[in-house]
């Protein structure tokens, strides 16, 4: 079954968006330092940013992404439902 670019990326977006939720419950639980703290709730950021000089004013465009642990489980799990199930 084919699915429509829209479908796949508004599921794999609620993938990451689940995986960041549940990465921020984790870390409710977790003592701040430890470990499993770092490996669930730590996130590497990737981006980039372009700013735009106009003597007058200056306007930057800046889009980051935060990767955690569990928000890459989040779209590997959303990946598979989308893989298996007919929505």
């Amino acid at each position: 079954m084919k699915h429509s670019i829209a479908k796949v990326a508004l599921i794999l977006l609620v993938g990451v968006i689940i995986g960041a939720a549940i990465s921020e419950v984790i870390g409710l639980f977790l003592t701040p330092g430890s470990v499993a703290h770092e490996v669930f709730v730590r996130s590497r950021d990737f981006g980039q940013g372009v700013t735009l000089n106009l003597i007058v004013m200056e306007i930057a465009f800046d889009i980051r992404f935060h990767v955690n642990l569990m928000s890459v489980v989040g779209v590997f799990v959303a990946s598979q439902l989308l893989r298996w199930y007919r929505f």
